[in-house]
């Protein structure tokens, strides 16, 4: 069976969360065919924006505690959590999250690690980790960076669930609409991504990863040879060339993307 299901076209990926009968839920066996299809995106050249979704109403439901109470454990080695959460940073990809259905506890990890997220305003959210007597530990590295401390103080001790424009302000989602108008949202977000650079969205990330954590005058150094360096490659010659004669970059798609 197959937790996770995959489709490529015009340059995105689409990776299906589709383990319905356990709500999506963070199995090893989900965990293991999220991370093998993650690494393949990574690997594929032509694939330059990575969308996240699921199958049923649920986007994830964080850990399985049904194998955690039986004490199952795998047969191989699973990835773990903060492997799966930590990558979508240090991927040089953008990921974004279509979030089709409702997320709580470790499922909020993985939202809130996405680079860019559009949920459907039906959906709902929680850090429900404390109503089973555990707390938001692991996710909490992707998560508080998120969040104001008031707001994070009151979502993870009371451990109740949110509606999905409740977590659009707190920023834990970038944006919340009408279910039927998530998929236009989605093609505008990848959309406005394919009109970007390759190289120039690995550095970018690069930026949003490494210069909140360091000192001023490092970052200042950093970043100014890391301009230079881009400033000197063939994709900003191209990209400066098309903006001076009015035409689109070479890398952009002839035809917008569409969702379906």
């Amino acid at each position: 069976m197959s937790f996770v299901e995959t489709s490529t076209r015009d340059g995105v990926m689409t990776i299906t969360l589709a383990d319905e009968e356990r709500r999506n839920a963070l199995s090893p066996d989900v965990m293991t065919d999220l991370f093998a299809a993650c690494d393949a995106a990574d690997a594929d050249a032509a694939v330059r924006v990575v969308v996240i979704t699921n199958r049923g109403s649920t986007f994830c439901a964080g850990a399985n505690l049904g194998q955690r109470l039986a004490g199952e454990r795998p047969a191989t080695p699973a990835p773990t959590g903060p492997r799966l959460f930590g990558r979508f940073a240090h991927s040089p990809k953008p990921y974004v999250g279509r979030i089709a259905g409702h997320a709580v506890a470790g499922g909020m990890g993985l939202v809130a690690a996405l680079d860019i997220t559009v949920a459907a305003e039906d959906a709902k959210f929680g850090f429900t980790e404390v109503r089973v007597g555990v707390a938001p530990a692991v996710i909490s590295v992707v998560c508080l960076p998120k969040l104001r401390a008031a707001d994070a103080r009151s979502l993870f001790l009371r451990g109740n669930r949110v509606s999905a424009h409740e977590a659009a302000r707190v920023g834990l989602v970038n944006a919340a609409v009408p279910r039927d108008r998530l998929d236009a949202e989605v093609e505008d977000v990848v959309n406005d991504l394919l009109a970007g650079g390759s190289e120039a969205i690995a550095a970018t990330k690069r930026l949003l990863r490494e210069v909140p954590g360091a000192p001023v005058e490092d970052a200042f150094a950093w970043t100014a040879a890391l301009s230079s360096e881009l400033f000197a490659g063939a994709q900003a010659k191209e990209g400066m060339a098309a903006f001076k004669e009015k035409r689109p970059a070479g890398w952009i798609p002839a035809n917008r993307w569409s969702y379906v």
